[in-house]
């Protein structure tokens, strides 16, 4: 959510600057536009990084959160285990005090 801020605001910001430019540069029409150009290339490279970064976060937070619930499935089955392995104890030891009784 607030990488999706900082990208409105920046390009916020570079539509401004460019209004700004365009009304107060003292180059003629043609070196205008060309420099409205290379910004917007730059521009256009900049949100193509800022995707390829976001895409690679993506991609490790869910990689994390699949180890992560691989590891809450496993502790679950030794838990699930356990108790069986608990109950089968009470249940044998249950019947040997009933037999020795």
């Amino acid at each position: 959510m607030e990488e999706d801020k900082r990208i409105s605001y920046f390009c916020l910001g570079l539509g401004i600057g460019v209004a700004v430019g365009i009304l107060f540069a003292p180059k003629s029409g043609e070196e205008t536009r060309q420099l409205l150009r290379s910004k917007a290339d730059e521009s256009k490279d900049f949100l193509k990084q800022k995707s390829v970064e976001l895409k690679d976060s993506a991609v490790e937070l869910a990689d994390k959160s699949k180890l992560a619930l691989q590891r809450q499935k496993e502790q679950l089955a030794a838990a699930v285990d356990a108790g069986r392995q608990a109950y089968k104890e009470s249940i044998t030891t249950d019947a040997a005090d009933e037999a020795g009784a």
